[in-house]
């Protein structure tokens, strides 16, 4: 799971920490790989051209596809990289996320205000999260595929037990 508890739960003591960040099937080292591979794979029919005038005339467009490539893998790469770090005290949660853009937004509330709520079919998301506490509703963990929003919300409710009814 592209998560991680700082302990892991169950959670003994009251101060707990949840980070959370999207899939990454891509990993920087393979992203050089891939671009490696790709070049040597499309370059292999040019061998047979070398030493003619059109092998001069197919060069940039083999040099525009491997830029085109690598710019739109970049961009994916740069629009995934987000962060999102629950941390629970004895008296305060605190949510804040780490945008590609580099913005940060935070939400605070009481640790014991705070609620997990799913909505399977009403949010952005199939399974969206939420949590409420003080005066606003936050989600979290939307980048994250149906299954694992369903498992963190397990988790989520196990850790934040609702205290008043």
């Amino acid at each position: 799971m592209p998560y991680q508890w700082s302990p892991e739960p169950p959670h003994e003591k009251p101060d707990w920490e949840l980070s959370l960040w999207p899939y990454r099937s891509l990993l920087r080292k393979d992203f050089v790989l891939f671009i490696g591979s790709t070049a040597a794979m499309v370059a292999l029919p040019l061998i047979a051209l070398l030493g003619t005038p059109v092998l001069w005339g197919l060069l940039p467009f083999f040099g525009i596809m491997l830029a085109a490539i690598w710019f739109a893998l970049y961009v994916s790469y740069r629009r995934g990289e987000v962060l999102e770090e629950l941390v629970v005290s004895e008296d305060r949660a605190q949510l804040v996320r780490h945008n590609p853009n580099g913005h940060v937004q935070e939400w605070e509330a009481n640790r014991y205000w705070v609620s997990v709520h799913l909505h399977p079919n009403k949010g952005p998301v199939e399974n969206y999260i939420t949590l409420r506490g003080g005066d606003r509703e936050v989600e979290i963990g939307a980048f994250l595929d149906p299954a694992e929003r369903l498992a963190l919300y397990d988790e989520l409710k196990a850790a934040l037990p609702v205290t008043y009814r």
